[in-house]
Formats: C-alpha cells, sequence, structure tokens
C-alpha cells in the first residue's frame, strides 16, 4: 500500500488505530476496539483490511512513503550539507510531534515480534531513511563539513541510531518530553561530534 493507493476510508482506520495504540499500546488494538473508536461495525474495518497486522503494515508503510515524501522536499540543492542535516531532523521531529502514533507503530515491541511483514515494512522505514541521509553525508565528508575518519555508512548509523534513541526516550516518557527542544540539542551534539 502506497500513498497514492491508500484510500481516505483505509487511512482514517489507519489513524484510529494509531489513536489505540498510543492510549492502549499493542494489546488494545483489536478490530472491536477498533470498530467502537471508529462508530463502525467489526465487518465494516475488514471490507478495508483482512486483519490487525495488515492495518499496522499499512500504517508503517503509510509513514515510509510520507517520509520519501516529505525529505525529497526538504532536501535542497541550495543549502549546504550541515543545512541540509537539520533540515531533515527538524522535519522528522516536527512530523513526528504532530502524529505521535506513527513512533508507537515503529517502537511497539510486541508488534515487532508479532510478524515478518512488519519487521520488512520496519527496515523499509529505514531504508527511506539511508536514501535520504546517505548522499547528505557523503556531500557533507567530501566538501569538508563532517570528519572522514569514519565511514559515511557508520555516519549514517551512528546518526540513526541517535535519533532512533530520541524517539524511543520520548515514547517512554509518555511523548511528555519536547522532542523539538531534545531534538535539536541531540542534533547539535552530532553535529558537534561528526565535524570535521
Amino acid at each position: 500500500m502506497t500513498l497514492a493507493t491508500i484510500s481516505e476510508r483505509q487511512f482514517e482506520i489507519i489513524e484510529a488505530a494509531g489513536k489505540i495504540l498510543s492510549s492502549s499500546g499493542v494489546s488494545g488494538l483489536t478490530i472491536k476496539n477498533l470498530a467502537q473508536e471508529m462508530k463502525f461495525s467489526e465487518s465494516a474495518i475488514y471490507r478495508h483490511f483482512a486483519s490487525k497486522e495488515e492495518i499496522v503494515v499499512a500504517m508503517l508503510e503509510y509513514l515510509a512513503g510520507n517520509m520519501d515524501q516529505r525529505l525529497s522536499k526538504v532536501i535542497s540543492g541550495t543549502r549546504n550539507p550541515k543545512e541540509n542535516l537539520e533540515a531533515i531532523f527538524l522535519d522528522q521531529f516536527a512530523f513526528f510531534s504532530k502524529n505521535p502514533h506513527f513512533v508507537v507503530a515503529v517502537f511497539s515491541e510486541g508488534l515487532m515480534e508479532a510478524s515478518q511483514k512488519i519487521n520488512d515494512a520496519i527496515f523499509r522505514i529505514m531504508q527511506v531513511k539511508i536514501k535520504h541521509l546517505m548522499p547528505v553525508i557523503m556531500q557533507g565528508q567530501q566538501q569538508g563539513y563532517f570528519t572522514n575518519a569514519i565511514t559515511t555508512e557508520e555516519l549514517v548509523h551512528i546518526i540513526m541510531g541517535s535519533f532512533r534513541l530520541q524517539m524511543f526516550k520520548w515514547r517512554i516518557a509518555n511523548f511528555q518530553l519536547d522532542i523539538g527542544r531534545q531534538g535539536k540539542n541531540m542534533l547539535d551534539a552530532i553535529l558537534t561530534l561528526i565535524k570535521n
């Protein structure tokens, strides 16, 4: 399922599933609870999705597509690599602060153990991020902004790991941290570590 193929009703179901995930966790996300949340019959949900797994996979695939579109627009040829790296992360923090249920979907332990399809969808999200980060970091190394003492691939892993940890902390703090401020502090620390 891509951004282009998702129907308006499927998107509403994904949003409602995200709301349940945020408030009740994986165990609370049932077709029955989803139907109650949406004031639908369970059969109406099943007309759009065959299972809870399919809903979560659709949510993650939507996130991957949305992220790909957003980051393609955020990265600009007129900015230097440091500014592009900042733009990527500020955009991500802004998006997730408005849509925390996507963080829940990516970081719910029970979901990852439940399904290879869900793991594959999470892996696709990581690939989208790498697709956008890799050229920015490589360009930054070539232009002398970022260190060459570490390979591009390892720098990308360090950056993504830091971002992931920040989002996980926000998630387990029940979204009570100021993710914009915390994220900016993390970004400043990363830029200090990787600068040439």
